[in-house]
């Protein structure tokens, strides 16, 4: 809660300033080439409190302030030409949070990528990538959004149905759903 709400909130508040101080420098119209940068905060978070997770109580509801947090500041700092976004990343290769979070046995990886649609984990230029974007003239329309760059992992969260039903395997097998009325019928 210290980290991710009250370092968020410590941030917005210390930077704001700064901010308005920038746009009436830099105005953002939309209009000219380039526009100016106005002002710009983004936030970082995690998909947690998208749905729930055993154990995760106090990330999710950290992650969930930072997510508020970032809205209150589009909406109370939009007049002033301030854009306030989070970038929510996924499982990041070489990252110290997969360093901690995942597991070094190579199926344990391997499981852990095929259940991510894209299958794979991400990379920290795409998470750069997500910022320059917002960052850039491309994102000054853009405020109070999340921008989760997961490879849509948060999606297939809790997606596995039991061993009959696993993803992806189940939906790549083209087989039928049996036992469910009116299931997916079979392709073979």
């Amino acid at each position: 809660m210290e980290i991710d709400t009250l370092g968020s909130f410590h941030t917005a508040k210390a930077v704001l300033p700064y901010l308005i101080q920038s746009v009436q420098k830099h105005k953002n119209s939309g209009k000219e080439e380039p526009s100016g940068t106005g002002g710009r905060i983004i936030f970082i978070s995690a998909s947690f409190h998208f749905r729930g997770q055993p154990l995760q109580a106090h990330v999710m509801a950290a992650k969930a302030a930072v997510d508020q947090i970032s809205s209150s500041v589009a909406m109370e700092y939009g007049p002033h030409g301030i854009t306030s976004n989070v970038i929510t990343p996924g499982p990041i290769s070489g990252t110290e949070g997969m360093e901690r979070l995942s597991t070094a046995d190579a199926r344990s990886v391997k499981e852990s990528k095929a259940k991510i649609p894209v299958g794979r984990w991400g990379e920290v230029k795409e998470i750069a990538d997500a910022t320059v974007f917002l960052f850039s003239d491309a994102g000054s329309y853009v405020n109070g959004v999340v921008l989760v760059v997961d490879g849509g992992a948060w999606r297939t969260t809790g997606a596995d149905m039991g061993s009959t039903w696993k993803y992806p395997d189940f939906f790549l097998s083209g087989a039928a759903v049996e036992g469910v009325k009116g299931g997916k019928k079979s392709k073979l």
